[in-house]
């Protein structure tokens, strides 16, 4: 079972608004988070990052990017933004 998270607005970044504008337009249009990921790879004055709230910035998301993901055995944390 999966909410969505509103603090990244379903995107599963942060502070995409750091972001150039074309890298953007390509994300939205393809929803591939991998442009996201190698645009933060690529530059280093940003805090653009994976949401924390349903993901760990370096590390991923618990289930889909955007998304909580809720396991019967408790294993995830609650999410800050509910």
């Amino acid at each position: 079972m999966g909410l969505s998270c509103t603090r990244c607005d379903y995107t599963g970044f942060i502070n995409l608004h750091q972001v150039d504008e074309a890298v953007l337009v390509e994300f939205e249009e393809t929803l591939d988070h991998k442009i996201i990921l190698a645009w933060i790879e690529a530059n280093s004055n940003h805090d653009v990052s994976i949401c924390d709230c349903c993901g760990l910035p370096g590390e991923g998301w618990y289930g889909e990017p955007g998304e909580h993901n809720y396991h019967p055995f408790g294993n995830e944390p609650f999410p800050d933004c509910f």
